[in-house]
């Protein structure tokens, strides 16, 4: 249950009044996240971990993945139910945080516990890292979302009926949130003062000073102050229970903490600057010196900042980021290594380039791509400066595939030739050995299957000497992928042994590395047997193992693999789950664009060049076949179904001359069969793949026949349609329309009418072809906004609408979509391409 609602409208004090009255006939763990500079990785659950104990405990404690968590609380549920999660403010959760929780969300079917998240939602907006998880939950049946409402001016006017104050004047100044309504009450003023801020800082003001001065060392001690913590910081705690008293602190575990963030913010921000830097260097101090001795540097860091203490940040903010990095919060790692590197001219210059390394890491793990480039590129700088050619070398390998996945493929196979040149005329060793495997990486990806293998073997040789497991697993896996793509005998094997080598021995990377590639090679060569095997646990791999970029990868070959076999709405499905998640890497993006936009096109949907614009802007800086090629023949194949084929030249030209020189089968095979269909060329290139040539050669029957075997219905009835036999013909409008491939059966109902055949059946009107799913025009408005998240009185409010009216369109799309929920919807308007699309 995802419980949303503005600052202070009563979402935690719902969620506790229902934990309440469960009266004790389920379990309860309660878990909140920190409103820390940096939130704390794994916040909540290590307060759940401190009740439940055992293994979950010790998980987050010594650093666990996310899977890992998942998994340990999974069997922590199992043994113990029911049970209540609550993850409070989720909107201020770390990464780590939010990959439990997606984590969550896809397995709450066979969780058995009722999980509670609740957040702000007028604090997601936009790539809110929680909006984007929020976006794929939308498409789980087992999870549903409560808004909390404001107070009605009627329910203000009863809260106010004991003091002499205006209802009406009440409601306007609060708008009826419950925290503002209960501070201007709590104030117990005569008049209501003109700002929330003002009510607040009255009940404070009701205090006698010693207790408001310990309420202030509460307010600069988030996310809670423990009692021996704010003993050191505030010196004395006799007036604490007047502070209690007042309702503005409540006891949590351990310590007192404000019954509402927005209390806390109030006094933190009026304190004076001395007043807040005295705090911040007292907390400092103290928890540099804990009585368990046990370090919390989330917390350190955050007071070293506050205290603007550069050796303190220089201790405590890598440390932190460290720990984060560890526990996959990446983002809140990244925030960290920044922090430290405001002072990192203060560090000598190799310790500098590290820290710039490790952040650089972190940037691009959390799609922050030119800071990730521009940290390493001055690292770089710095050990050319120090005299250390073998870590500058290091630093241009970790550059090499950071430029790859944005498509700056000049300047990804530049730095790996540095790093070679670097390294060679030094004594040979692992760090060579590396390089060469990047180099190798590099020529694999460009599909340069006879230098990826020269300089693979060198690696290969390197990395057996020097017995580097990792190595040899990422070799094998460039080789294999190299050879498999090309349809070289032995390729696949080679990424085998990859996998396994990278399952047994480590990192987890390598191996995903391997599925993706075996993927990759599936699909490239039309095995849907082979592709179906390594998706059948290759995606819920990804998923235990932390590894969400090639989970995404995964996913969009998946859409690709669906695509050729015919089923066609399940690749909308994965197409549309990729471009839900945000990475560096332009290649799975433009692959589903690709899909979405190829699917439009062969149904004769409306809106089927926006997403192959979007794919081909993505692709052609690159200019790298893998990209290109896919991008290429969707573009012909949608120029030749609306009938103008004179656009396939420049569609195919520059793909096709690159797959002619790489002499890759399908690639030259497909963009062949476009430029022969445009009347482009007469003969099959000898590199065309088997059905293409055949196709092109004349031999369609063969052609089509092959196609049938392999598995690609589409293209079977693309080849029957090119013969000259009426029943092939036919055979090949049956086959498309089964398809709904009206636009491709529409020429071939002309063809055959030209050839004198009468009595076919006409196609669907172009009005029913404009509109998905049988949607109106302003229903498709509308379920564009619900998509995006907006409630009805926001769609009213944008298209001028009575909210009535925007309910009663609600309601038909769910009818005519055969769903039940606004979520349900949402996910569907990803899949027909709805959301996203030019107006």
């Amino acid at each position: 249950m995802l419980v949303s609602g503005e600052a202070g409208v009563g979402k935690t004090a719902l969620v506790r009044r229902f934990c309440d009255d469960l009266g004790g006939s389920a379990r309860v763990l309660w878990g909140n996240c920190d409103a820390l500079f940096t939130p704390r990785p794994l916040g909540p659950f290590f307060d759940i971990a401190e009740t439940t104990a055992g293994e979950l405990e010790e998980l987050v404690a010594s650093g666990a993945k996310s899977h890992e968590v998942v998994a340990a609380l999974g069997r922590e549920l199992s043994r113990e139910a029911p049970t209540v999660i609550v993850l409070e403010d989720v909107h201020q959760a770390d990464g780590a945080t939010l990959d439990v929780f997606r984590l969550l969300g896809r397995k709450v079917a066979t969780i058995p516990a009722l999980i509670v998240a609740t957040y702000r939602e007028d604090d997601v907006a936009g790539m809110h890292p929680l909006r984007i998880v929020l976006g794929e939950l939308a498409a789980v049946r087992d999870v549903e979302r409560l808004r909390i409402e404001p107070l009605s001016p009627a329910a203000v006017a009863e809260l106010a009926e004991s003091q002499k104050l205006d209802p009406d004047e009440l409601f306007r100044k609060t708008a009826g949130n419950p925290f503002f309504v209960t501070e201007v009450l709590g104030a117990q003023a005569d008049d209501i003062p003109r700002t929330v801020r003002d009510a607040v800082l009255a009940r404070a003001a009701g205090l006698s000073t010693p207790a408001r001065r310990l309420l202030e060392a509460v307010a600069g001690l988030p996310p809670r102050a423990d009692l021996w913590l704010l003993e050191r910081v505030a010196g004395d705690v006799d007036d604490l229970d007047e502070c209690l008293a007042s309702g503005m602190l409540a006891w949590v575990p351990a310590g007192v903490a404000f019954r509402h963030e927005l209390a806390r913010l109030t006094i933190e921000e009026s304190l004076t600057p001395t007043r807040k830097l005295a705090l911040h260097r007292a907390a400092l101090k103290a928890l540099a010196n804990p009585p368990s001795r046990k370090h919390d540097l989330d917390r350190l860091a955050h007071h070293a900042e506050g205290a603007g203490d550069a050796e303190a940040l220089l201790r405590f903010a890598p440390a932190a980021a460290d720990r984060a990095a560890a526990l996959g919060a990446h983002r809140e790692a990244a925030a960290h290594y920044a922090r430290a590197l405001t002072f990192g001219h203060a560090l000598p210059p190799e310790a500098h380039a590290e820290l710039l390394e490790r952040y650089s890491r972190e940037c691009y793990l959390t799609d922050q791509g030119a800071k990730a480039i521009e940290a390493l590129e001055r690292a770089i700088e710095l050990y050319r400066e120090l005299g250390d050619p073998r870590k500058e070398a290091m630093a241009l390998c970790s550059l090499s595939p950071i430029m790859w996945c944005p498509g700056r493929t000049a300047d990804s196979e530049r730095a790996a030739r540095a790093a070679v040149a670097l390294l060679e005329p030094l004594p040979a060793g692992r760090e060579l050995a590396s390089a060469y495997a990047k180099l190798s990486q590099f020529c694999m990806n460009a599909e340069d299957t006879e230098e990826a293998t020269i300089w693979g073997e060198r690696a290969l040789e390197l990395a057996d000497s020097v017995g580097d497991a990792a190595i040899r697993a990422e070799v094998l896996c460039n080789l294999g992928a190299a050879r498999y793509v090309a349809g070289v005998p032995g390729g696949r094997e080679q990424l085998e042994q990859s996998l396994e080598l990278g399952r047994e021995a480590g990192p987890d990377e390598e191996a995903g590395r391997a599925l993706l590639n075996l993927l990759w090679g599936a699909t490239r060569q039309r095995d849907h047997a082979a592709a179906e095997h390594y998706l059948g646990w290759g995606v819920q791999y990804a998923e235990d193992h932390g590894l969400e970029l090639w989970r995404v990868y995964l996913l969009a070959y998946k859409a690709g693999s669906e695509l050729t076999q015919g089923h066609w709405t399940e690749a909308l499905d994965s197409a549309a789950l990729v471009l839900r998640e945000s990475f560096p890497s332009t290649l799975p993006p433009a692959l589903a664009y690709t899909t979405i936009g190829l699917v439009r096109a062969r149904r004769g949907d409306p809106h089927q060049w926006p997403p192959l614009d979007d794919a081909l802007a993505l692709v052609e800086p690159a200019h790298e076949l893998q990209r290109l090629a896919p991008v290429a023949a969707a573009r012909a194949e949608a120029a030749w179904l609306e009938g103008a084929p004179h656009k396939i030249a420049d569609a195919t030209g520059s793909a096709f001359e690159l797959a002619l020189r790489r002499g890759a089968k399908w690639p030259v095979g497909e963009l062949a069969c476009w430029r022969w269909r445009a009347g482009l060329l007469d003969e099959p290139p000898a590199a065309a793949a088997e059905p293409y040539a055949l196709e092109i050669a004349g031999e369609w029957r063969r052609a089509a026949a092959l196609w049938q075997e392999i598995g690609c219905p589409y293209e079977a009835a693309l080849a029957l349609a090119s013969g000259d036999d009426d029943d092939a013909l036919r055979q090949a409008l049956d086959q498309l329309r089964a398809l709904g491939a009206r636009p491709a059966a529409a020429i071939v109902a002309r063809r055959l009418r030209e050839r004198g055949v009468r009595g076919l059946p006409r196609g669907a009107r172009a009005t029913t072809r404009e509109n998905p799913a049988g949607l109106t025009a302003r229903e498709v408005e509308v379920l564009r906004l619900v998509g995006e998240g907006l409630r009805n009185t926001d769609i009213a409010e944008r298209l001028f609408l009575a909210e009535k009216t925007v309910a009663h369109h609600v309601s038909a799309i769910l009818r005519k979509l055969d769903v039940r929920t606004r979520g349900e919807a949402s996910a569907e308007a990803h899949r027909l391409g709805i959301v996203g699309q030019d107006r």
